[in-house]
């Protein structure tokens, strides 16, 4: 059994992935979540997941006004591990914006999720 092809990084990524992922951050609306995934699959660079994640710590540094609480794991969850924006704090600002978590810590994507265009 193979393993399947590696996502191929694309050209020029740097600065234009973090514009693209910056455009769509931007558009989350207030007390919706979208996950990593899907932000990058929406920014044009599908299979970048974790780059977002790392692309989300870069633009909150830039622009602290950025909505990165707005992005969650793919089960709905809170995933981050950064010191400067911790789990804690992502709570608090998604609680703020009403939305609610079940007893296990999952946000449910039926009534919270927000998927796009």
């Amino acid at each position: 059994m193979s393993k399947p092809a590696p996502v191929s990084r694309p050209s020029n990524a740097g600065a234009e992935f973090l514009s693209a992922v910056r455009e769509i951050v931007w558009q989350i609306p207030r007390g919706r979540v979208i996950n990593y995934g899907r932000v990058a699959l929406l920014a044009g660079y599908p299979g970048y997941a974790r780059a977002v994640g790392r692309a989300i710590h870069t633009l909150a540094e830039e622009d602290p006004r950025i909505p990165w609480w707005r992005i969650v794991n793919h089960a709905g969850r809170i995933s981050t591990r950064c010191p400067l924006h911790s789990m804690d704090e992502q709570r608090a600002r998604l609680e703020a914006e009403g939305i609610e978590f079940d007893e296990h810590g999952y946000i449910s994507w039926q009534r919270f999720g927000w998927y796009g265009h």
